[in-house]
């Protein structure tokens, strides 16, 4: 078994990526047995499809991978890596760029959603980014990638590239690429603002009032939820009582999250009580899970040589899965090689 999966680096991360994401992924990869490999990467050069600041990217790109580390990715049991470190991505799509078809692109939810009415005006990167995710997977052999509803449609594709790639320049007993099936994580929380239950946590949100960053500490995190928007009711005895009340619910299934209880059990414990006991006991909670996230993470951001180390070394055992399959790809090809 061996586990591929990518991650935007944006930076700035907060528990809502945490929560719904990165946790995830720590789990998998502890739960590896012995000959099973997780690589989760940086995607970087996915980062360039869309416009971007330079600097910023490369800011994003440190921080996302000490937020990883710090969150429990062990580089000692996963292999962790930024995709420019390892440019046979870039190699494999352009040789898969002669399978993929036109259709198939046009076809992606996404690229419909992020262009918009102006298709013309768009990258050439956007428009092909599902090729490059197919060459993110295929090029380590995966045979699992974990995918949400919006990247289901992009991991079919990868499967349809590699089917066809096969039937057309391989034999059937000896295939260039493995067709990767997914793995649908846990249920993770949806963690909301806590301005408004309405909204996803997010970083583009201009209050940072409405999210607990990563590197918070202590005291700006008792304050965040403390300042959180609730209503003036007790909290109910079971989950149906916050159908209406998504302030209320949001800080339960953070809560429930971080416990791994469910919301029902959280009430269990809680309903009846005000936001002044419950609003004290979260903030303790969450004190208690990021203090030594937001440690190490601070930490690593200050070791730039630690950072760069461990980013370096990933991406050196990335290549060296990759350029068998690489190697494998140009001969079938038929591309003459020195």
């Amino acid at each position: 078994m061996r586990v591929v999966s990518g991650i935007q680096p944006t930076g700035n991360l907060h528990l809502g990526n945490y929560l719904g994401a990165i946790r995830n992924w720590v789990r998998m990869q502890d739960e590896m047995g012995e000959g099973e490999q997780c690589l989760f990467f940086l995607a970087d050069l996915h980062a360039i499809s869309m416009p971007h600041d330079p600097a910023e990217l490369k800011k994003g790109t440190l921080e996302m991978a000490a937020a990883l580390v710090a969150c429990g990715i062990d580089p000692a049991k996963s292999i962790l890596f930024n995709q420019a470190q390892v440019p046979q991505h870039a190699e494999l799509q352009w040789l898969l760029g002669g399978t993929a078809r036109m259709g198939w692109l046009n076809r992606m939810t996404q690229w419909k959603d992020k262009a918009g009415k102006n298709r013309e005006g768009q990258s050439v990167a956007l428009f092909t980014y599902p090729v490059l995710q197919a060459a993110d997977v295929l090029l380590y052999q995966a045979t699992h990638v974990p995918v949400g509803e919006d990247q289901k449609q992009h991991l079919e594709l990868a499967r349809d590239i590699a089917q066809k790639f096969n039937n057309d320049f391989a034999s059937e007993d000896a295939p260039v690429f493995t067709l990767p099936d997914p793995i649908v994580p846990p249920q993770a929380a949806r963690i909301m603002s806590l301005r408004d239950g309405a909204k996803k946590m997010s970083k583009s949100d201009p209050s940072d009032m409405s999210r607990i960053n990563l590197a918070d500490d202590a005291d700006e995190v008792m304050k965040k939820v403390k300042k959180a928007k609730t209503d003036p009711e007790p909290l109910p005895s079971e989950e149906k009582g916050l159908a209406d009340r998504p302030e209320a619910l949001n800080l339960v299934t953070i809560y429930a999250a971080l416990t791994d209880k469910s919301v029902d059990d959280v009430l269990g414990e809680f309903g009846g009580e005000g936001f002044g006991k419950f609003k004290p006991a979260l903030g303790e909670l969450l004190v208690e899970t990021l203090r030594p996230i937001s440690e190490r993470f601070n930490g690593l951001l200050e070791d730039r040589e630690a950072l760069d180390a461990i980013l370096a070394r990933g991406a050196s055992q990335a290549r060296e899965i990759a350029v068998p399959t690489l190697e494998k790809t140009y001969e079938a090809l038929g591309l003459v090689r020195g």
